[in-house]
C-alpha cells in the first residue's frame, strides 16, 4: 500500500532547523524557528508556569477523561483574555483545542458542515501552515492581497478591494495581531472598514489570534477581535497560549464561536464538538489547566503579565537596534520598515538568493521569504548580522 505514496517536500522550518544544528560554525544565527528567546538564546520557561505547574501536580486528583469542550474554566478564562470587557455583549461559546492548529482544524470541520462550498480567503502572503490545515478539512483555498513590497506594508486598499468582491460563500482569516510573517498589522481603522465590509458583502471572519500580548499589549492586540466580536453576526476566533504562555508542546488553545443570537451559537456549538470528538477525543489537559490556573489567580497573572511585557519589551527593542545599526551603515531606506512591524516576525524584503548567501557564506538561517525571527537578535550577534545583511544588500 505504501509504495503507492510520493514524497513530499521537507517542510521548510524544520528542514532549516536541521540544517542549522548540523552547522559547526560558532558565529551561526538561527532566525526561522517562531518561539521566542532570551538575550542568552534560550526559550525558557516563564517563571508564572512554573508556580502553576506545580500547583497543578501538587493538587490534581484524577487523570479521568474531560469532555471534548475541555476545561469550562478555561474556556471561560480565554474568552475573558480574548474579549475582555466586551465579553458582556458578545455571544461567546468557547471550546478548548490542542494547540491554535488544532484549533484552525476543527474550525475548518464547522465551517465544511455549515457550506462544503466555502472557500477560505487567506492574506498574501501567510502562515505557511495555514493553506494545508484548511485544504487537508476539503476546503477550497484563495488568496487576498495583504503585503506590499514596494510600499513595505501593508496594501490595504487592493486588500479592501478584494474584500468587496465576497460574499456569504466565503471565509476570510485575518491575523489578530503580529502578522505572520510580515510583521505588517491593520491600523484601528483598517479594521473599522473591515467590519463595514464584512456586514455589507456577509462573509464570515476567522481571526487566527496567535501573538495576544506581543505587539501593543494585551488589550491592544485585541482591538480587532473585540470590534468585530461587537459588530459582525458572526464570528470565529482561533487563539493560541504557545507564545504568549511559552507553552508551545504542551498544545493550548481555543475557539471561540461568536453568533447574532443564542439559536445560532446553539446550533453550531454541538457540530463544532462533534468535529473535535471524531478528531481527537478531547484536548490535552495539562497546559490548559496551568493557564486556567495563571489567569483565575491575581497573584499569578501579575506575574505572567509583567512576564509578557518583559518578552515584548525585548523584541520591540531588538527590532530598534536592528534598524539603527542598519540606518547608521547607510541602510536605512531599505530596512527602516521593520520599526513599524509588530510581534515576533520581521519581514526583511530581501530576495531568495541573498537569503540563500546569507546561509551558504554567514550560517544565517531564515526562510526564503526573508521572514526573520526578530527575537533570535541579541547584543553578542546584532554587529555579525548586521553586517551579513549589508554585505548581501549591498551587492
Amino acid at each position: 500500500m505504501f509504495e503507492a505514496l510520493s514524497p513530499l517536500p521537507a517542510d521548510p522550518i524544520l528542514g532549516l532547523s536541521a540544517a542549522y544544528k548540523q552547522d559547526d560554525n560558532p558565529d551561526k544565527i538561527d532566525l526561522g524557528v517562531g518561539v521566542y528567546k532570551d538575550e542568552a538564546g534560550a526559550t525558557p520557561i516563564m517563571a508564572a508556569v512554573k508556580k502553576a505547574e506545580q500547583q497543578r501536580l501538587e493538587n490534581e486528583t484524577t487523570k479521568t477523561y474531560q469532555s471534548p469542550a475541555g476545561d469550562p474554566e478555561f474556556d471561560e478564562a480565554v474568552a475573558r483574555l480574548l474579549l475582555g470587557d466586551t465579553l458582556a455583549n458578545c455571544r461567546v461559546a468557547s471550546v478548548q483545542v490542542p494547540g491554535g492548529t488544532g484549533g484552525l482544524y476543527v474550525a475548518a470541520g464547522l465551517i465544511r458542515r455549515c457550506n462544503s462550498e466555502a472557500t477560505i480567503w487567506l492574506s498574501k502572503p501567510t502562515w505557511a501552515n495555514h493553506a494545508p490545515v484548511f485544504t487537508s478539512a476539503g476546503l477550497a483555498v484563495a488568496e487576498y492581497p495583504y503585503y506590499s513590497s514596494q510600499l513595505r506594508g501593508v496594501d490595504f486598499e487592493a486588500m479592501a478591494d478584494a474584500l468587496r468582491k465576497l460574499g456569504s460563500d466565503d471565509v476570510v482569516v485575518l491575523h489578530g495581531c503580529c502578522h505572520n510573517p510580515t510583521g505588517a498589522d491593520l491600523t484601528g481603522q483598517q479594521w473599522q472598514v473591515v467590519a463595514d465590509i464584512a456586514i455589507e458583502r456577509g462573509f464570515t471572519p476567522l481571526i487566527d489570534f496567535a501573538y495576544q500580548g506581543f505587539g501593543r499589549g494585551l488589550d491592544e492586540d485585541a482591538y480587532g477581535v473585540r470590534l468585530l466580536a461587537q459588530r459582525v453576526p458572526e464570528l470565529i476566533v482561533v487563539s493560541s497560549c504557545s507564545k504568549n504562555f511559552g507553552l508551545y508542546r504542551e498544545r493550548v488553545g481555543a475557539v471561540c464561536l461568536i453568533s447574532a443570537g443564542r439559536e445560532r451559537e446553539h446550533q453550531a456549538l454541538p457540530h463544532l464538538l462533534n468535529v473535535a470528538r471524531s478528531t481527537y477525543s478531547m484536548p490535552p489537559a495539562h497546559g490548559a489547566a496551568i493557564v486556567s490556573s495563571i489567569l483565575h489567580d491575581e497573584a499569578l497573572r501579575g506575574q505572567w503579565q509583567a512576564e509578557l511585557t518583559s518578552m515584548r519589551d525585548r523584541m520591540n527593542g531588538c527590532r530598534t537596534l536592528l534598524a539603527d545599526r542598519l540606518a547608521g551603515m547607510g541602510l536605512g531606506d531599505s530596512f527602516d520598515h521593520i520599526r513599524g512591524q509588530l510581534g515576533m516576525f520581521s519581514y526583511l524584503g530581501l530576495s531568495v538568493a541573498q537569503v540563500q548567501r546569507l546561509r551558504e557564506e554567514f550560517s544565517i538561517y531564515m526562510v526564503d521569504s526573508s521572514r526573520i525571527n526578530i527575537a533570535g537578535i541579541n547584543q553578542q550577534n546584532l554587529d555579525y548580522f548586521a553586517n551579513a545583511l549589508a554585505a548581501v544588500s549591498q551587492t
